[in-house]
């Protein structure tokens, strides 16, 4: 459970997230699931209950280590070039200097932002500031990734083209946690928790989700349990 002040954000929300999926957040703005991400990273704890990962409690300094981030709001140095602001980030995870190269190459590759790499941030539309800030939550090829709506502001070309590499990056076990609105990416998860007043109304994978009203979509799936409150 998560509080301020006398508003309940999130009501106690119960459950276990496996190595080596994609689990998404689903849920209309207002409905918690920034709050639970932030939960989850360690950025904010809990009123009441907790947050384990690895089986240690959030937050934890060497846990936080093995984590990417990417909130919905870009923290990047707008003054330094999109190349210095990865470099910055890798160095805060100590990546020694050939591999920090090495893998500010491929992620600015992986973004499309290769040959935007010496540009200023500030010079930046708000869909390349997104991409790079994916970017930088990936530089330290992290066990877990956590994105916050990671593709609002972004192309459908490029958004695939980032499910593509999330599809790869599970296939090497890495855990990826999403929130989003958009009922296509949704289907993509492998798992789904539905969210609406902080609370979960229903989880399972999308299919299932469908067969167990008996609906096509996750948006109808999402409307039959929307006016629930369990």
């Amino acid at each position: 459970m998560h509080r301020f002040g006398k508003v309940t954000i999130i009501d106690y929300v119960d459950f276990t997230i496996q190595k080596g999926e994609i689990f998404g957040l689903l849920g209309p703005s207002g409905a918690g699931k920034t709050t639970l991400v932030k939960l989850i990273a360690g950025i904010l704890q809990p009123t009441k209950g907790s947050i384990l990962l690895n089986g240690v409690s959030m937050p934890d300094l060497e846990q936080m280590k093995r984590y990417g981030f990417m909130a919905q709001s870009d923290a990047l140095y707008q003054e330094l070039t999109a190349w210095e602001n990865l470099d910055f980030f890798a160095s805060i995870y100590k990546l020694p200097k050939k591999k920090r190269k090495e893998r500010i190459k491929e992620v600015l590759e992986m973004v499309d932002l290769s040959s935007s790499s010496k540009q200023p941030v500030e010079t930046f539309s708000g869909g390349m500031k997104r991409r790079l800030s994916l970017a930088a939550a990936l530089v330290h090829e992290p066990e877990l990734i956590i994105l916050d709506e990671p593709t609002v502001g972004i192309d459908p070309v490029l958004r695939q083209s980032i499910w593509n590499e999330l599809y790869d990056l599970k296939k090497k076990g890495v855990t990826i946690i999403v929130t989003t609105h958009v009922m296509d990416e949704a289907e993509k998860c492998d798992r789904l928790a539905l969210l609406r007043n902080g609370k979960v109304i229903a989880m399972d994978t999308p299919e299932k989700l469908k067969e167990e009203v008996n609906v096509k979509s996750i948006e109808d799936v999402f409307l039959h349990y929307g006016g629930e409150t369990k």
